[in-house]
């Protein structure tokens, strides 16, 4: 009965830790970056990270990441991160496992002294409150819509430019 009550207690001690390991994953910068002090492009740039960066990962919001990074925690845009996974397979064979024989099928055919890098990002979109905390910056859209070109002018730069006409095939099953 004792020993039944110690093996509770490891397993409720392990799960209890679980979520505060696996919440800090290794990330790295996929390119140098700013560290902001919130998750905005008009934040304040705390420090600058180069391209190759390890960084912890924090939390997650929207577009931006909260992370650390050599002593210091800030937030970077999701886009600038990698975040690398070991995919391991074993043989295919009667003997592999169900799990080796999956990744196998779906391109994870690699053994575990090459790692595969998966990456995967999803941004959720606007809230109803971004949407009605919105404000038109009207001098951006007249800038904006001082860069557009009719036809005609299209057309002249591009045969200044002396450029050509391509054609390109959509890609099998229609567009993505």
């Amino acid at each position: 009965m004792r020993r039944m009550g110690l093996r509770t207690f490891l397993v409720v001690s392990l799960l209890a830790i679980a979520p505060a390991v696996f919440a800090q994953e290794q990330a790295f910068t996929n390119r140098s970056t700013e560290l902001r002090d919130r998750g905005a492009a008009d934040a304040r740039v705390v420090a600058s990270l180069p391209e190759n960066t390890a960084v912890k990962v924090l939390a997650r919001g929207g577009g931006w990441t909260r992370v650390e990074a050599n002593g210091q925690s800030g937030w970077v845009s999701v886009f600038a991160l990698r975040f690398p996974a070991t995919v391991e397979t074993g043989s295919s064979s009667a003997g592999g496992s169900a799990l080796s024989g999956i990744t196998s099928l779906f391109g994870g055919g690699r053994s575990a002294d090459k790692p595969a890098t998966i990456a995967t990002t999803g941004i959720r979109g606007l809230s109803p409150e971004d949407l009605k905390n919105a404000s038109p910056d009207n001098a951006a859209l007249a800038k904006m819509q001082g860069y557009r070109a009719d036809k005609p002018a299209a057309e002249r730069f591009a045969r200044e430019g002396k450029l050509a006409t391509v054609s390109v095939d959509e890609p099998q099953g229609g567009r993505r």
